[in-house]
């Protein structure tokens, strides 16, 4: 008869932990949030086993409790690095550990590591001491795992839905900044001027900018800047700047006047957290004026074709942003009397690394410029050598190019 007996008990056991699988795998075959499978272990491992408290501390980026069934809210705070990843088996916890009111921690594991611990507090005991929960530890075990792997891949399964949402949104910006960058069919190429740009960015969308506008039958004006920092926010402060200059660069502002007012945009838009290297020209191409401001930007490198003359257009005011008001700001002019070159560049380029590891500077573009061959031919070749965009390791961030050919 007490054969019989326990052999109904168990089988009904049995019954009970498969029953308990199957719902448990049934729930997450059926995508069930993580509330409702936590509930669910929750009500298996108390109403059926007896376990008067339960808490699971589970890792992701960081260790954080998911279940709190009983515990005092001080032990969600317990610092699991230093005082559990010791723990590699079941432990019976004894009063040297310090966790009062803890009976046995369960160590869940994936792909061997630690993924979560297990609390298991007042349970109740039969016979002579005898608590039914040590029969089924390993059956704790099973389903906790069980239920903590499923959780894991909810939360990865999250966030590859969340990647993959901002991979796109990330594309479309990329995708809308290109836009603001003028196409070279756009630029100008008559007898006079022939304008080519050259746009390479390093992450999709970035800081980097160049512009060249029609302001009149004789005037045109062009630029070229750089936001400090990379991603996002760098370039949706570029296209603020973008609007702002398109709205205030006429043919008859002074360049001082243009410099300020974009700098009270900046700092207003930017909030002190960033910046902008600037440099702006307009050139008339009947008169041969260029005049220029350069914001601390890579000087643009000037190549006269018949004197030979090498010139850096240097800086000659704080970036934009990087004060409320610029103290002083020098415009330079000169005349442009001869077939001349001029290459403006971000510091994408004149900081790729070179021999020795050294930054390559303006030596690449003047050694491609000094000939009477077209700068836009020179560009290519100088991009060409430099195995740009992908083919060089030291790229590191956008690379921008600005480069014309004033014809006289």
């Amino acid at each position: 008869m007490e054969d019989k007996k326990a052999t109904t008990g168990r089988l009904k056991i049995y019954k009970f932990k498969l029953d308990a699988l199957l719902d448990i795998t049934l729930s997450i075959n059926a995508n069930l949030p993580t509330e409702d499978l936590l509930s669910k272990y929750e009500y298996i491992l108390r109403s059926n086993l007896g376990i008067g408290k339960i808490l699971i501390f589970k890792h992701s980026d960081t260790w954080e409790c998911i279940l709190n069934g009983g515990f005092p809210k001080h032990f969600e705070t317990i610092d699991v690095g230093s005082r559990l990843l010791s723990i590699t088996e079941i432990a019976f916890v004894t009063p040297a550990m310090g966790f009062e009111g803890v009976d046995i921690i369960v160590p869940v594991y994936n792909n061997n590591v630690h993924l979560a611990f297990v609390f298991i507090g007042d349970i109740e005991e039969e016979g002579e001491g005898m608590s039914p929960v040590l029969k089924h530890l390993n059956f704790i075990q099973t389903i906790s795992s069980i239920i903590i792997v499923a959780i894991e891949n909810i939360r990865l399964f999250k966030e590859s839905l969340r990647q993959e949402a901002l991979k796109k949104e990330f594309e479309l910006a990329a995708r809308m900044q290109k836009m603001l960058i003028p196409d070279n069919s756009q630029m100008p190429k008559n007898p006079k001027l022939i304008v080519n740009g050259f746009y390479y960015p390093h992450s999709g969308v970035g800081g980097d900018y160049y512009d060249c506008i029609r302001l009149s039958d004789t005037k045109t004006g062009f630029c070229i800047a750089d936001v400090s920092g990379k991603g996002i926010s760098a370039a949706i402060l570029m296209s603020n700047f973008q609007a702002s200059l398109r709205a205030l660069f006429t043919q008859d502002i002074k360049l001082e006047t243009l410099i300020n007012k974009l700098n009270s945009i900046v700092v207003v838009n930017a909030a002190g957290e960033k910046f902008i290297t600037f440099f702006v020209a307009r050139y008339d191409h009947e008169s041969g004026i260029l005049e220029y401001i350069n914001a601390a930007h890579n000087p643009p490198v000037l190549y006269n074709t018949v004197t030979r003359e090498i010139r850096h257009l240097q800086a000659s005011c704080v970036g934009l942003g990087m004060l409320d008001e610029i103290p002083v700001v020098e415009k330079s002019e000169l005349v442009i009397s001869n077939y001349s070159k001029i290459v403006c560049y971000t510091d994408g380029l004149s900081e790729l690394k070179g021999e020795y590891g050294k930054d390559i500077g303006t030596g690449v573009i003047i050694r491609h410029i000094s000939n009477t061959r077209p700068v836009e031919n020179n560009i290519r070749e100088m991009i060409k050598e430099l195995g740009l965009p992908h083919d060089n390791p030291s790229t590191f961030d956008d690379v921008s190019i600005l480069a014309a050919d004033f014809v006289k």
